[in-house]
């Protein structure tokens, strides 16, 4: 069945051979070999196999005998890398039969790297080491296209047969290759096999640094099969080394790869251009047969011939019925396994979306009941930082601030980030100040932008109506998170917010809003991963400028329910620039009140007596600590029935109430005081995150609210506040 071509070579003399060879030919031939290691490399197996078919017709038809081998060689490794089920053996059957007639040294090394690699895959040691040192032998090692890919397969041998310390002498020494057609597959595919001869050593760090360059070239080029087994290696990495949430992640990204580039429905069509290509091959053996038999009749007897004809097409055909019939049995065992698959995604499916439920209630429970300790912490910290302690206890103080704030601020971002998934969160529509929005963002955060010597910059565009119906509560939590992410990661340097009007009429007006800064910027590969939980660009950075990398993903979120998208423009060491559009509506000009000038500041507190309504004691004395630092009096009340009776029997400025109490919860306290006091201003203070309840506090009387643990300078100006608008309010 393969014999035709050395009968060519007989009859045919190498000279005819080479004045065929034309450059238009050559052409055809190197443009058909690029185009096939681009599909093989990017995972489209059918393109590849095209490409290849006719490749070796047009080097059958032109008797390119060195093209036929390269094209076997190519056959093989497409089909040791997609593990098809069609033998690579099949094809570098074909070229060792062709090299028998041929001496095509460099094709010959290929092939016997090829056939090391199988061999050692197979656990046969001695015959794997006889190929490799034949490889070596007859290749031609100035020739880079040819040594690039036969040392691949070496050290991939060396790796099969566990002889690492080769193997990372082949691969290192390799690097990086240089290839005509594959030189970025070739790199990643040195590094990822280098990868994982450091994971089976346990040597953790190189194979991460190997990995992420892999994962940068596979990611920039589309290298899908290197892609899956990158992450499914660095998920195993995370195992080893107990960090669980990494593992998750490149488990996730692991499976959505295959999902995307190996799923059932791809599968099963590779599954069908593998037998299709395997029968159409069979059959040019049988029509290459059926040519050689003819020119064999005009120098043997006929008889002898149709004998021989007759027996040759019949074992022909037999290998075939019994390749299709392999085939069909094949087919039908992937169709049963992509069933039960199918079954095991579904369960797989059902127990995710439980999981992700239990963590939604679990994070919820866990964030609120560690509020109440954090206010200890917080309190206490603030009160002893103002009692003035040794300067040798100073340091040990505002970091154990600092720790309880960046605690508080993870405890909101991961409830922020619950009430996301969950769909609690609804885009308000209210009219408010824009400028007034802005500059209130730039002002929470001047003093950030002067711990690394920032400085924020407003670019406002006038043509934008100042009053807009909207939720400026979501896009001032939108804007902090970008300015204060620029600001920690830009020092000495600007960060500019501005806006751009795109579109107006009577009823809407479109915005561009963008936060540019000239910070350590974010490399192209992070930029795919970096609205992603928990995602910081690498451990490094995450060390160095600390963050819990959420604060991307709710801005992400909470930009989908203005059904607008984050649009990222960043080069390393240029900074960064974040923007996006919100269409926002127009007020009418008859419903708006005229604007009150003078803004609500601290009140002078010092002489204030207050009721402080605390079941905790330890709230109780950093509360009632906390009030004496600016010459507050107060009385406590341990709970609900206690606040009442000595809000009836003594006149209070303001009352803070605790909800959570044992008894009477403290909004039913409100409610009752109410009855008999509708004037005095009441603080809530809880545990809850404000958008829980709010509702049902403003509902049984409070006037404002306050999440603890707060800051104490938000706790006094809350405090001053609502005293100033009750007395404005009752003049």
């Amino acid at each position: 069945m393969r014999y035709v071509l050395f009968i060519l070579l007989l009859i045919i003399p190498p000279t005819a051979l080479e004045a065929q060879g034309s450059i238009t030919l050559k052409d055809s031939l190197i443009s058909l070999k690029t185009s096939i290691h681009h599909y093989k490399n990017t995972g489209d197996y059918g393109k590849a196999v095209l490409g290849l078919e006719k490749g070796i017709k047009l080097a059958n038809s032109t008797n390119n005998i060195e093209a036929i081998i390269d094209f076997y060689n190519l056959y093989a490794r497409l089909n040791i890398q997609f593990t098809r089920p069609v033998n690579p053996e099949i094809y570098l059957n074909e070229a060792r039969e062709v090299l028998r007639m041929y001496k095509y040294p460099n094709g010959e090394a290929i092939s016997s790297a090829i056939e090391a690699y199988l061999q050692a895959s197979a656990g046969n040691e001695f015959q794997a080491l006889q190929q490799v040192r034949k490889a070596l032998g007859v290749a031609d090692h100035n020739n880079t296209d040819v040594t690039s890919v036969m040392e691949l397969y070496i050290g991939m041998t060396y790796h099969k047969l566990k002889q690492y310390d080769k193997a990372k002498r082949v691969l290192q020494r390799m690097i990086p290759p240089i290839n005509t057609y594959e030189e970025k597959y070739l790199l990643a595919m040195y590094q990822l096999v280098l990868a994982t001869i450091y994971f089976e050593e346990a040597n953790y760090e190189s194979a991460q640094i190997l990995l992420d360059n892999v994962l940068r070239i596979s990611a920039r080029y589309g290298f899908p099969r290197i892609l899956l087994d990158t992450n499914r290696l660095k998920y195993e990495i995370a195992q080893h080394e107990q960090d669980y949430r990494k593992a998750l992640l490149y488990y996730k990204k692991a499976d959505s790869i295959e999902l995307k580039y190996f799923n059932a429905t791809t599968l099963q069509q590779q599954n069908e251009v593998a037998s299709a290509s395997e029968s159409e091959f069979l059959n040019n053996v049988i029509a290459r047969m059926s040519q050689d038999e003819i020119r064999q009749q005009q120098k043997v007897n006929i008889s002898k011939l149709t004998s021989v004809l007759s027996s040759a097409l019949l074992i022909i055909i037999s290998l075939l019925t019994i390749s299709l019939y392999r085939n069909n049995q094949i087919k039908f065992k992937t169709n049963d396994l992509l069933v039960k698959k199918n079954r095991e995604l579904q369960v797989a499916k059902e127990e995710a979306e439980k999981a992700m439920r239990a963590k939604g209630e679990f994070l919820s429970t866990v964030s609120h009941e560690l509020r109440t300790p954090l206010y200890a912490v917080t309190g206490l910290t603030h009160l002893l930082l103002e009692e003035n302690p040794k300067e040798s206890q100073k340091e040990h103080l505002k970091s154990l601030k600092f720790s309880g704030e960046y605690l508080l601020d993870f405890i909101n971002d991961i409830l922020q980030i619950n009430k996301i998934d969950a769909n609690k969160l609804l885009a308000e529509k209210l009219v408010f100040d824009l400028p007034k929005v802005l500059n209130d963002v730039a002002n929470s955060l001047r003093q950030t932008a002067n711990e690394n010597k920032n400085t924020i910059v407003l670019n406002l565009d006038d043509q934008i109506p100042s009053k807009l119906v909207g939720d400026s509560l979501k896009l001032s939590q939108i804007l902090i998170n970008l300015v204060g992410n620029a600001l920690k990661f830009t020092e000495n340097g600007k960060v500019i917010m501005q806006t751009e009007l795109l579109e107006l009429d009577h009823q809407t007006c479109k915005v561009h809003f963008e936060v540019n800064d000239e910070g350590i910027g974010i490399s192209e590969e992070m930029q795919q991963n970096i609205f992603e939980s928990f995602s910081q660009g690498s451990i490094q950075i995450n060390r160095k400028y600390g963050g819990t990398g959420l604060g991307l993903t709710i801005v992400k979120s909470l930009l989908s329910l203005f059904n607008s998208e984050i649009h990222l423009k960043s080069e390393v060491g240029q900074g960064s620039s974040f923007y996006f559009d919100l269409i926002f509506d127009i007020p009418d000009p008859s419903t708006l009140e005229e604007e009150k000038t003078e803004e609500l500041e601290e009140a002078s507190l010092n002489g204030l007596h207050l009721l402080v309504v605390e079941d905790n004691k330890i709230n109780q004395v950093i509360t009632k600590k906390m009030l004496g630092k600016k010459g507050i009096s107060c009385h406590v009340a341990d709970n609900g029935y206690e606040a009442i009776r000595l809000a009836k029997e003594n006149t209070y400025d303001l009352i803070l109430m605790d909800i959570h109490m044992p008894g009477i919860s403290g909004l039913k306290t409100t409610e009752e005081i109410r009855k008999f006091n509708s004037t005095i201003p009441i603080i809530a203070l809880t545990a809850l995150s404000l958008d829980d309840s709010t509702d049902d506090f403003f509902a049984s009387g409070c006037n404002n609210i306050i999440t603890k643990p707060f800051k104490p300078d938000l706790f006094y100006q809350t405090i001053g506040n609502s005293i100033l608008k009750a007395k404005t309010e009752h003049i």
